[in-house]
């Protein structure tokens, strides 16, 4: 009998990860138009494309409540299962939540071999198990393109949410992982990714931002504004916390980590159709202040997956912060300062 070729999972969907997300630009149109919530127990909904939903079910609590799933983005089903989990509990954590409870969404073709199921659910629940989050049911449906990842439930102090607004003029601006998730994750896809390269990405696709979230809980630092940057690319999401806040934000190009391989992958043309989604839809609002490298251009648009926390914080408390964060084995940078209202809204030195 002839051997059986291995399943690669990326070979299966025509994109993959938060690069086969729907582009800012058409949810912008779509979500403008619905109406506003009335129910005042909505502390956050989706005015300011937060990151989840609030709703304070009494004085001092409140539920924080999202969903993440989407296509493959690496070949091995266990460690897909991982960075979907991942993903998804990072909206929680970018809340300033802890999460408690998550239901599984299953797309599967109804010819899978079950065992590939059966690895993409155990390295998922892998990860619930590490952020203490308990998996209690989800829903299954038959389809071509396998999907995958969680609706997730956390608890959250009502006077200590985290939103896209409420960053101040004066804060620093740190992030605590690298970019290049999604072309790299293309160069996988196409055969061309380095095996360094890929190691490096899976490791911040697989690590929780769950010590961050436990350290501003348990310090009480002065953050303003936190979001996880994930499908819409870097620019895209500082743009949701500077129209949110009504302010504008200078960012350091020589201070944005970039994972290894990003850059070459840019380079070689490994480049999402998310990517030129975010571009053609965030760059109108940025300002070079210098001469940029095309290639670390495009980086900044690239749609990550499972992807840092971008947090304003008081500048007095900025330097300790991202200490603590580094003694914890966080590569946690100052990337950039929130300042006054002006035009362009993002600028780039």
């Amino acid at each position: 009998m002839p051997a059986t070729k291995p399943i690669r999972l990326t070979e299966t969907v025509k994109a993959g990860g938060c690069a086969s997300k729907l582009s800012p630009a058409m949810l912008d149109r779509v979500l403008a138009k619905l109406p506003k919530q009335t129910d005042p127990n909505v502390l956050v909904g989706f005015d300011h494309a937060d990151d989840a939903g609030v709703y304070q079910i009494g004085p001092d609590m409140a539920l924080v409540q999202t969903v993440d799933f989407f296509t493959p983005m690496v070949d091995d089903p266990y460690t897909f299962g991982q960075i979907a989990a991942t993903n998804a509990l990072s909206d929680v954590y970018a809340m300033g939540g802890r999460p408690i409870t998550a239901l599984a969404h299953v797309c599967f073709p109804a010819d899978g071999e079950l065992e590939v199921l059966g690895q993409v659910l155990s390295g998922g629940l892998s990860k619930m198990i590490e952020a203490g989050c308990a998996v209690i049911g989800g829903h299954s449906v038959r389809d071509d393109e396998m999907k995958f990842g969680y609706s997730v439930t956390g608890l959250i102090d009502p006077g200590r949410v985290f939103s896209n607004a409420g960053a101040q003029p004066g804060d620093h601006l740190v992030f605590t992982k690298a970019l290049g998730t999604g072309v790299i994750c293309t160069a996988i896809k196409k055969h061309k990714a380095e095996p360094a390269w890929v190691e490096a990405a899976i490791r911040s696709m697989t690590t929780l931002n769950k010590k961050a979230g436990e350290l501003i809980a348990a310090k009480g630092y002065a953050v303003h504004a936190m979001t996880d940057v994930t499908g819409f690319g870097f620019i895209a999401h500082a743009r949701e916390i500077a129209m949110a806040s009504e302010v504008s934000l200078h960012l350091f190009s020589e201070s944005i980590p970039v994972l290894p391989g990003a850059l070459e992958c840019v380079r070689a043309g490994d480049i999402p159709g998310g990517l030129k989604a975010n571009r053609d839809f965030a760059e109108c609002v940025v300002g070079y202040e210098r001469d940029i490298p095309e290639d670390f251009k495009a980086i900044l648009f690239d749609p990550q997956t499972a992807g840092g926390l971008l947090i304003s914080i008081a500048p007095e408390e900025s330097k300790e912060f991202i200490l603590e964060l580094e003694e914890m084995g966080i590569p946690a940078r100052y990337v950039g300062d929130v300042t006054e209202s002006g035009k362009p809204l993002i600028r780039i030195y």
